[in-house]
């Protein structure tokens, strides 16, 4: 099978086997998998990438299924990556959220696709960015990354993303120091969860919350265009207001000409981390220091050379 021509052709199956060679470990599917996203990545794909954290319990699963189903009715293809703990024992993960997403699983336009983490932090995995070119070239127009959950690395997720969603339950008023500062400065939009039932007086004050939260101790930069939206998945309201916001906030970095520039900042990003763990701080260093690091950066941008090939020429 070539998994570059049928991935193309929007063949599902043939996505699942390249993000299998492409999380894969060995060695040899390594640089196959390397060739297959350089080329996957070649094209500029009309995509928009959501990034959607929260604590444990937020509902992000039951909140990802009502939010792209409102895309599949406009007609967008919507790809789903779940980012899965894995276990310090046995480094397996149970990979249950797409038996969570069932309405939204068996749309024909939806791939859903959960991943063990790995051990590494960050609420991604490392392979995740290279599993969102693969479905972009499927022709996926909408691709959510649901993380682990907040924690100390979390953060590393707003890399790979175009907007970040950040979920929280009511009575957070208490648990913002729990928290990470650095999560809600990047999301773009804080969205209270499970307003339904006697739980709506203590979404309200939930948002009053942030809303001070917000004001207090962040920049006016990041306070002033940062939204506070609430919805429930169990009845199906404030969904829409959520994606409306995500298209509004796409609409504005794109006339402000940020949207290419941050993608950029982000391949920027991963490159440079990907060499440092593989090479280590020392050499990686070394690179930086002899200013090396922007001729490999130019090469792989533009698709010149495998990230692995030309970490072995180092």
């Amino acid at each position: 099978m070539d998994l570059y021509a049928e991935i193309i052709n929007g063949n599902n199956n043939a996505l699942s086997k390249g993000i299998t060679l492409v999380e894969s470990t060995l060695e040899e599917h390594k640089i196959i998998s390397q060739e297959l996203v350089m080329k996957c990545s070649e094209k500029n794909y009309n995509s928009i990438r959501i990034g959607v954290t929260g604590v444990p319990g937020v509902g992000k699963s039951t909140f990802i299924e009502k939010f792209g189903i409102r895309f599949t009715k406009n007609d967008k293809k919507v790809a789903v990556l779940a980012i899965d703990p894995s276990s310090e024992e046995t480094k397996g993960s149970i990979l249950g959220d797409k038996s969570r997403m069932n309405e939204l699983s068996n749309n024909k336009n939806v791939f859903i696709r959960p991943s063990s983490n790995s051990g590494i932090l960050g609420g991604v995995s490392n392979k995740t960015r290279d599993c969102i070119i693969l479905c972009e070239a499927a022709g996926y127009d909408i691709i959510i990354i649901e993380t682990v959950g907040v924690g100390q690395s979390e953060t590393v997720v707003s890399k790979l993303v175009d907007v970040m969603l950040l979920l929280a339950l009511t009575g957070a008023g208490d648990k913002l120091q729990g928290i990470k500062r650095g999560i809600i400065e990047l999301a773009n939009i804080i969205i209270i969860t499970k307003d339904d039932g006697d739980n709506k007086n203590k979404v309200k004050t939930t948002m009053l919350d942030f809303h001070n939260t917000l004001i207090l101790g962040m920049s006016n930069e990041i306070s002033i265009n940062q939204k506070i939206l609430r919805c429930s998945a169990k009845e199906n309201t404030g969904i829409f207001e959520v994606k409306k916001a995500v298209e509004i906030y796409i609409n504005n970095i794109k006339e402000n000409k940020k949207f290419n520039v941050k993608r950029q900042k982000q391949k920027i990003y991963w490159i440079n981390k990907f060499v440092k763990e593989e090479l280590g701080n020392i050499k990686y260093n070394e690179l930086l220091n002899k200013n090396l690091m922007k001729d490999i950066e130019h090469k792989i941008i533009n698709h010149k050379e495998n990230v692995y090939e030309l970490i072995k020429k180092i």
